[in-house]
């Protein structure tokens, strides 16, 4: 892939929603929920203080996190949907 995300943006590839239910019953577009979960992709260098120092970011590529549900921007780059949003959305790390 040739996109960089800049600062402290991280590119997400968003977990597939879920198409059936617990019980079976299959869920409709409509009704999917959007997903929370993904795996960074890309990362930035960190966060630039206001003496320049840079602080890097404790996410790194291949991490899957959970953010929150309205969080970042939705892009589509080379035909596949990713979410760019800040480190700080970003609310944790799957073990």
């Amino acid at each position: 892939m040739q996109f960089k995300p800049l600062h402290d943006r991280v590119l997400i590839e968003p977990s597939t929603a879920e198409t059936k239910s617990k019980g079976g019953i299959i869920i409709p577009d409509t009704a999917q929920e959007k997903p929370q979960e993904g795996k960074v992709v890309a990362a930035g260098k960190g966060a630039r203080l206001e003496d320049g120092r840079l602080v890097p970011l404790d996410v790194k590529v291949g991490d899957k996190v959970i953010y929150g549900k309205w969080s970042g921007t939705e892009v589509k780059i080379a035909g596949k949907d990713y979410v760019i949003l800040k480190e700080s959305d970003v609310m944790g790390v799957v073990a």
